[in-house]
């Protein structure tokens, strides 16, 4: 199998036949849809066979499954491919790495990056490490890292403190970015783009607008990074969440101006935004631009709008949209159809819900783990107990078909397990527990008590229980285990 020294598109890319590019691998991995399972099938049929690849189609590939997060099918294209000779550059390490983490964990990261030669042990797949640590939110391992790089000076660049002031946002900790900014200074680190817009939110969390507005000021002083559309997208949404509507739609139009490429993903916002704002003939006029820039409007598109149509209550312009869709559709995608699912659900229109998940099945789009959430709890806010597990079992085994996990939200199995215990349910309520069982690899200590509470009001005994807590490692609260004493004897 030919290969080719790197994952980037080579000088002679414009030579190669029309016929050929159309048939890029990442085209054949993807010609029954973008789903995890019509991919992973793709992929298999291409990795048992002996076909023609160059490496550039390969890192194409890898960077569309991952846009997707369709990280394990990528992890295995990547190793694949490793097998067979391809030479990885210090860049391909380093987005190996990521996929390992994202694909097996933390520890096979690390174990990953331990075995590499040490002369791949740059700032990429380092800084690819510390992005692994802080998206999971380990902070000590994170900061531990970060002064290592320092330490053996290996040239940081703006992505590594990026990470790491990501990551303080995420965890409440806003107030030590102006900090790592000074720093970046301090050390002639050249912030870029992404770097002010963290910034910019740290100072918006902890409600210092004006701080926020004085970023852009800085960004335009300093000239080397030139305010694009995120920029002002970050600030309008800013806005938004402070309640200042009026200086979120200058930021808007401006937004608007400063789109002067087209670009797909700054149309949706506009839509998000201005529907966040109850501005709906705002959303409609950047609508029809959106159509008229991309008259093969794509299903993402349509998703959003519909979004935020069901959103802001406008239930029949949400069926026009849905409608126009499903009209021009090449591949009937079940995420738009769940979003009026949703909504027919949520107005109590089972009916039209009914319909519409069987419509699209004659369509070809399967129910997913989500539709299947959506009638769940439907029946559960209507009290249909029977229907409300029916359909959780359906989420979950579907979830699982799909390749990935549906897990329910800890709420739901709260109100499940309380029915069961009012009603002095066991049976039901061990019914669940198995249907619980392939969703949730720790079902918890509340599950367990309250399914002891549920034996107790029964007047059930269960001999079994206390070692079921020892396998499952569980300390019950005191009332449980004086309870325990009542149902667990022979």
């Amino acid at each position: 199998m030919a290969m080719l020294q790197q994952y980037g598109r080579t000088k002679n890319v414009t030579k190669r036949s029309k016929k050929y590019l159309e048939e890029a691998l990442y085209k054949r991995l993807f010609k029954e849809g973008s789903s995890e399972v019509s991919v992973r099938q793709q992929l298999n049929q291409f990795l048992k066979s002996s076909k023609r690849v160059y490496k550039w189609e390969v890192g194409d590939t890898i960077k569309k499954l991952r846009d997707r997060k369709l990280y394990y099918p990528a992890l295995k294209l990547s190793e694949t491919m490793a097998e067979r000779g391809m030479n990885k550059t210090v860049s391909d390490q380093a987005i190996h790495l990521d996929l390992v983490a994202k694909s097996r964990g933390i520890e096979a990261a690390e174990n990953y990056f331990v075995d590499l030669p040490e002369t791949s042990k740059s700032h990429l797949t380092y800084g690819a490490l510390l992005n692994c640590y802080c998206k999971e939110l380990m902070t000590e391992k994170a900061e531990t890292l970060m002064e290592k790089m320092k330490e053996l000076n290996i040239g940081l660049t703006s992505m590594p403190y990026n990470s790491l002031m990501t990551l303080y946002t995420k965890i409440g900790q806003p107030e030590k970015i102006p900090s790592i900014i000074q720093e970046m200074k301090a050390n002639n680190v050249m912030p870029d783009s992404y770097t002010y817009n963290v910034w910019m939110r740290a100072l918006a969390a902890a409600n210092d607008i004006s701080g926020a507005e004085r970023v852009i000021d800085v960004m335009k002083r300093d000239g080397r990074v030139a305010s694009d559309w995120t920029t002002y997208s970050n600030l309008a949404a800013i806005y938004v969440e402070a309640g200042y509507f009026d200086k979120a739609e200058k930021v808007l139009k401006e937004l608007e101006k400063r789109n002067a490429c087209r670009d797909h993903s700054a149309f949706q916002f506009l839509i998000t935004l201005y529907g966040r704002m109850g501005n709906l003939l705002e959303v409609y006029r950047i609508w029809r631009s959106l159509r008229l820039a991309f008259p093969k409007t794509a299903n993402i598109s349509y998703l959003n709008m519909i979004q935020v149509l069901v959103k802001l209550k406008d239930l029949p312009g949400a069926e026009k949209c849905f409608r126009e869709w499903e009209s021009r559709c090449s591949t009937y995608d079940i995420r738009v159809a769940n979003v009026l699912i949703g909504a027919y659900a949520e107005e109590g229109l089972l009916e039209k819900a009914e319909e519409l998940r069987k419509r699209a099945r004659r369509r070809g789009a399967k129910p997913n783990a989500k539709t299947w959430e959506i009638f769940s709890n439907y029946y559960l806010k209507n009290g249909d107990m029977k229907l409300t597990i029916d359909c959780f079992a359906k989420a979950i085994d579907t979830g699982r078909g799909d390749g990935g996990k549906w897990v329910p939200s800890s709420e739901t199995i709260r109100t499940l397990m309380g029915h069961f215990e009012d009603d002095k349910d066991v049976d039901g309520a061990e019914g669940f527990v198995e249907i619980l069982k392939k969703a949730v690899d720790d079902l918890g200590v509340e599950v367990f008590e309250s399914l002891i509470r549920t034996y107790a009001a029964a007047g059930r005994t269960s001999p079994m229980m206390r070692r079921r807590l020892k396998m499952e490692n569980l300390e019950v609260s005191e009332a449980s285990k004086k309870l325990l004493e009542t149902i667990c004897v022979e």
